[in-house]
């Protein structure tokens, strides 16, 4: 069997990013308010609507600030409600003797934090933070980092056709889209240049057995 090497995004791929924000807002509606039993319910509200969510909290709460509405939001340790089955789908893959590796544009705590709530930081043999590495998809020094592993083949997956594909399809990978399953906070356009678009697209990541 040959060796692959096989990238993942994270936002919107291993994790839905709409989890992060659920996250993130109920932590800050418990931090700016204990009292007020609606005020997360508010914040999804505003959001829905294409409000700005923080504005509209220093409104009600002046004393709080913007800055230290960002600092909870990327600092704090998310809950998320899943993440047994592609952890479980990740070792599946690493038992199989494959490397694994992560692409995550962000600040470095908010990405590790979403790493280690999901537990699966342990799995990869490379995780690649854009705060951390220095550049930001589609750099190519992101992608072109892995092929120390010299393995046969290289597969990415990912979901933002905006940045995602353009670069491994270029280096010659297999890539491969997560297609929005509704909840994606950057919506797909598959009417882009053919150069930006993935060879594959799946609807549940357990779709990749198929094809690795």
């Amino acid at each position: 069997m040959k060796t692959k090497t096989i990238v993942f995004d994270l936002d919107d791929t291993l994790i839905n990013e709409i989890e992060y924000l659920e996250s993130a807002f109920a932590t800050i509606a418990t931090m700016t308010d204990p009292t007020n039993q609606n005020l997360f319910d508010e914040m999804i509200y505003w959001y829905q609507n294409k409000e700005n969510v923080f504005e509209n909290l220093i409104k009600i709460y002046p004393e709080i600030t913007i800055e230290s509405l960002k600092n909870i939001y990327r600092n704090h340790y998310p809950k998320f409600n899943s993440n047994t089955e592609n952890r479980q789908l990740l070792l599946e893959i690493k038992a199989k003797g494959h490397k694994l590796g992560l692409i995550t544009d962000g600040f470095s705590i908010t990405q590790r934090n979403k790493i280690k709530a999901l537990n699966i930081e342990n799995l990869f043999d490379l995780i690649i933070i854009s705060e951390e590495f220095g550049t930001e998809k589609p750099n190519e020094n992101n992608f072109k980092v892995f092929h120390q592993f010299q393995t046969d083949d290289y597969y990415y997956i990912g979901d933002n056709t905006k940045k995602d594909f353009i670069t491994p399809n270029k280096l010659g990978w297999t890539t491969i889209c997560l297609l929005d399953n509704g909840k994606n906070i950057h919506k797909q356009n598959f009417n882009s240049d053919l150069v930006y678009l993935p060879k594959i697209s799946i609807l549940s990541l357990y779709d990749l057995k198929k094809h690795i």
